[in-house]
């Protein structure tokens, strides 16, 4: 009993280590659990171009995007030349520092990164809620026409949204009145500080704002452009105004915030003619390849046990090895559930993994055509009365040769599928060949021409499974997949009642005790 209530606990226990981990990874990390889904990513990159002056030092600070709501940097890299870089946190933002003691003419500097969208853009990358902004000195002339659109403004609005929207509206109106153009003398619509300087006159109402600089990521949009939005907070979230007509608008979809604040894209010290150009590219990954690259996944713990982080030849080599449980489940399942004959376990199993080598139909052909020969040649060797290491070691050789034969063969007659034989495990079919011999002698033809059969058809079954996307999936991004084999496997092995070829080897008995009954 104490025995059965262990064996109990530890099936339990299997069961419940796999299902915690499938959910931490699946609804935490969000890996995906069928194979082949793909998701977007974009590679941004930021050329800055300028002209320094060889005189004096150079400075070259720019913004950088963080994550937000929508997007998640997954790698960056910086292209410094001979300036040394550091990165700053500066008001809240990531900026990058380039530096040089001395640097004359032209320069470009780049900054590449790589995004993976999941989700759609969202004001929360904005912050929290500021403080209300201090009312700033406006000079004259323009000052007392500032305050005088502010005060018509407030008489016409109800609350911060409707006041944002009325004074962008007359800041922008096609007929401006007398104080607008007077604004408009000293803060020019047209300007690329048209949101900065909307942002100080609405600080005039203690209304906090700031712009908002982004991109927007279309598919195939090779060069890209800073789109500048106002946003305007109302003391509960973040709204977002179009600074040149006024109009309250969503963040638009796929749009990458890239700082937000009144301090410009790029500034220079020691240089001129500064600019920067941007560009964005879509690339189609798979999906779980992009959330196993993303922060959050890689801090997990789970990610210093993941598979991810192998070199990829090692990688390669476990996509094939965690499917051989999966065939060893299917054999033990088809020997004690269905009462399948086979040469062993494994044998089956590894059989399977060489078809995986020499694809389905040609391992068959290959099999039938090599194990049927070296048992002839086997059977030849056996009146020779030679010992069984030897005799084995004969059978490999001969194996061997006619592998090779059928590469001649295959390369002469122009059939390319023929030369992978070379990597069908040899001594796997010595020992095929071997086993069979010996069952033929103990047991019979008929019993050694039956565990062949079920061999190879269990084999067939073991290739079509192993080889599906969906388990080669499960067992690699999984890999606590296993402990749900290994429980499976536990359980059958308890298992000691009918097997279905027991059921309908004695069907006549079992029925016709049912019908005296």
């Amino acid at each position: 009993m104490r025995h059965r209530r262990q064996f109990v606990v530890l099936i339990g226990l299997l069961l419940l280590v796999a299902g915690a981990s499938l959910y931490h990874k699946v609804f935490n990390l969000h890996l995906p659990l069928l194979p082949g889904q793909m998701d977007d990513a974009w590679a941004v990159e930021a050329h800055i171009n300028f002209t320094a002056d060889e005189r004096v030092p150079v400075r070259v600070e720019l913004p950088l995007p963080e994550n937000q709501p929508g997007f998640s940097r997954i790698s960056e890299d910086f292209v410094t030349r001979d300036f040394g870089l550091t990165t700053e946190q500066v008001n809240g933002g990531r900026h990058a520092i380039w530096s040089v003691r001395r640097s004359g003419g032209t320069q470009s500097l780049y900054y590449r990164a790589v995004f993976y969208r999941d989700g759609t853009a969202s004001t929360d990358a904005l912050g929290a809620q500021p403080l209300p902004p201090a009312i700033p000195d406006y000079p004259d002339p323009s000052g007392p026409a500032i305050l005088s659109v502010l005060e018509e403004v407030r008489q016409r609005s109800a609350d911060i949204e409707t006041f944002s929207r009325n004074l962008l509206a007359r800041l922008n109106a096609a007929e401006p009145s007398e104080d607008v153009r007077i604004i408009r003398a000293d803060y020019q619509p047209d300007s690329p500080e048209w949101s900065h300087q909307l942002a100080h006159l609405l600080a005039g109402a203690r209304i906090a704002a700031r712009p908002v600089h982004g991109l927007q990521m279309d598919d195939g949009m090779r060069r890209a452009r800073i789109q500048t939005l106002l946003a305007v907070h109302n003391g509960q979230q973040w709204l977002i105004f179009d600074p040149r007509t006024g109009e309250r608008r969503e963040l638009p979809k796929d749009f990458l915030i890239w700082h937000a604040g009144e301090r410009p894209l790029l500034e220079l010290s020691g240089a001129t003619s500064g600019q920067v150009r941007f560009s964005v590219a879509r690339h189609v990954r798979p999906q779980a390849e992009l959330i196993q690259a993303l922060p959050e996944v890689q801090d997990s713990p789970l990610t210093d046990f993941s598979l991810m982080g192998l070199p990829v030849e090692t990688q390669n080599l476990y996509r094939i090895l965690f499917t051989l449980p999966i065939g060893a489940l299917l054999v033990v399942f088809m020997r004690n559930m269905i009462g399948i004959r086979t040469f062993g376990t494994f044998m089956p199993v590894l059989i399977a993994l060489a078809f995986i080598e020499t694809r389905l139909l040609l391992g068959i052909g290959l099999f039938t055509l090599l194990v049927g020969t070296g048992l002839l040649m086997r059977f030849y060797l056996e009146r020779l009365q030679l010992l069984f290491v030897p005799r084995i070691a004969a059978v490999l050789t001969l194996v061997i040769m006619m592998m090779a034969l059928v590469s001649i063969v295959s390369n002469l007659l122009g059939y390319q599928q023929g030369l992978v034989i070379s990597v069908f495990p040899m001594v796997i079919l010595a020992m095929t060949i071997e086993r069979m011999s010996v069952v033929w002698e103990e047991q019979g033809a008929s019993e050694a021409m039956g565990q062949a059969a079920g061999s190879l058809f269990t084999a067939v079954l073991g290739y079509l499974l192993m080889t599906r996307p969906l388990v080669t999936h499960m067992v690699f991004v999984f890999p606590e997949t296993l402990l749900i084999v290994l429980a499976l496997l536990l359980l059958l092995g308890r298992y000691t009642g009918y097997r279905l070829s027991e059921l309908w080897r004695f069907r006549h008995a079992l029925w016709g005790h049912g019908a005296q009954s």
